[in-house]
């Protein structure tokens, strides 16, 4: 019968009076190490098929996507988590609405959808104030489990003297963005640096 290697990671190893089978020793010694190494796979979808069946995934395990350059950690609720911040996707903006500055994008890391870049009218125009306005669906792989609302920065502008500079932004678990400038405001962009919201 196999014994447990001395520093009680659960690998096994041959014994002298266990049945000579070369082909079974060296797979329990093989499958449990490659089983506390750093797994690679083509991407997430080559992780989901080869860790099916008899392989399963156990919590502590980490893997490298190669496709998404990304590290991913296995946790006890049995969810592949990034360990390592993945390569910025463009964001697609509603019919009206174009990319601004700042590439604009998203990116996950560690549980959270984070956003980069501004957006503006196609037009030129200034942005609609004191209303509601939807500018963005965020892919569904960035859609929060719980809405959140963000204050964000605008241009500058001051009304009977008051000045603003900035606008809210709220995003909606079907991924739905908007956008409301204070009544008076006047902007021809938002930002959206810093908005990150949780996905768990």
């Amino acid at each position: 019968m196999p014994a447990p290697d001395a520093y009680g990671q659960g690998v096994q190893y041959p014994v002298l009076s266990d049945t000579p089978n070369i082909e079974s020793a060296f797979q329990t010694v093989v499958n449990g190490l490659v089983g506390l190494s750093v797994l690679r796979f083509a991407n997430a979808n080559d992780r989901a098929a080869k860790l099916g069946g008899p392989i399963v995934a156990t919590p502590g395990q980490i893997c490298y996507l190669i496709a998404e350059d990304r590290w991913d950690r296995f946790e006890a609720d049995r969810k592949w988590r990034p360990m390592s911040p993945g390569p910025w996707k463009p964001l697609t903006f509603a019919s009206g609405y174009v990319a601004n500055g700042g590439s604009p994008g998203y990116r996950i890391v560690n549980g959270d959808a984070q956003l980069r870049g501004s957006f503006a009218r196609s037009t030129g125009a200034d942005l609609v104030a004191n209303t509601e306005t939807t500018f963005m669906t965020l892919p569904t792989e960035a859609r929060p489990k719980t809405a959140a609302s963000f204050i964000t920065s605008a241009n500058f502008s001051t009304s009977d003297g008051v000045s603003r500079f900035s606008a809210r932004v709220t995003i909606a678990t079907s991924g739905a963005c908007s956008f409301r400038l204070p009544a008076g405001m006047t902007s021809s962009f938002v930002y959206l640096d810093g908005i990150r919201v949780s996905l768990d």
